[in-house]
């Protein structure tokens, strides 16, 4: 039986099992109504004003005809994971035993898909509830790789999302993730190193080195997210499942000449050499 209480990270406790990780992730967090309308109401903020921090978000939040203290704000932005994207000195420590990798994509030319892999997690409210939702993206192609829902942070759904990728579509030159502590973590950065794959990690808070992904959480919240109030898990999964399939294959992107992310990611695919 998985004990969530247990020191023992979910993906051992899973594998020691003989479970599949996925499965450990099928329960909501349950929420007090109030805090989820108010977690429904910073999410969309921060969308729109990704540098705004509890205190800016309090007053937006005034604005809008929520009350709720600083103090709840700040509890809640932690519990979403989210926090203000700002230019500022790269002060932050990685946890105990985690090393923080630079930064790689600076000025770098993202000319072909493959090239560049990029990851994040975000927040996505349910009708009674919330869970994380994480994806692998193609940097050049805009194209989501695969992707992964979970009720915790745990680093094993990221692990499962970047293990189908690579299963499906092989690896990239450069993983670039923010400085999550799942992605910071021993079991995460050991299967990109033992890939060959270089890590890159943006700027703590550093709001330039995440808009490219945060433009996708956008299109996925305003185009899906925010027209459901989903029931349960698998409800989440089917419906946002069949909205990454359209996001994919048939929703063009004025930045990719108006090409969707299949086509831009498989119209510039190297070919492969037939041997003679």
């Amino acid at each position: 039986m998985i004990d969530r209480a247990h020191e023992l990270p979910l993906i051992r406790q899973a594998r020691a099992l003989g479970i599949s990780r996925g499965s450990v992730y099928y329960l909501p967090r349950a929420v007090p109504a109030a805090d989820l309308a108010l977690m429904r109401a910073i999410d969309a903020l921060h969308l729109e004003y990704p540098f705004a921090g509890s205190r800016m978000l309090q007053g937006l939040l005034g604005a809008d005809g929520h009350r709720a203290g600083r103090l709840h704000v700040a509890t809640l932005m932690k519990r979403m994971g989210i926090e203000a994207l700002y230019r500022r000195p790269n002060t932050s420590k990685p946890a105990p035993g985690h090393k923080i990798f630079p930064y790689l994509l600076r000025k770098l030319p993202v000319t072909r898909p493959n090239q560049v892999w990029a990851m994040d997690i975000t927040y996505i409210p349910m009708a009674r509830g919330f869970v994380y939702l994480t994806a692998v993206v193609d940097w050049f192609s805009r194209k989501v790789l695969a992707w992964r829902l979970s009720i915790t942070m745990d680093v094993a759904f990221c692990i499962e999302a970047v293990e189908e990728a690579m299963a499906r579509f092989g690896k990239p030159e450069i993983f670039n993730t923010d400085q999550g502590s799942q992605f910071t973590s021993r079991e995460f950065t050991t299967l990109l190193i033992g890939a060959g794959i270089r890590i890159s990690m943006d700027g703590k808070g550093a709001w330039r080195d995440n808009v490219f992904v945060e433009r996708i959480w956008k299109s996925v919240k305003y185009e899906e997210v925010y027209l459901r109030a989903y029931a349960s898990v698998s409800d989440a999964r089917a419906s946002i499942g069949r909205y990454l399939a359209f996001y994919n294959g048939r929703r063009p992107h004025q930045s990719l000449g108006r090409q969707t992310p299949d086509q831009a990611y498989f119209n510039a695919l190297q070919p492969i050499p037939v041997a003679a």
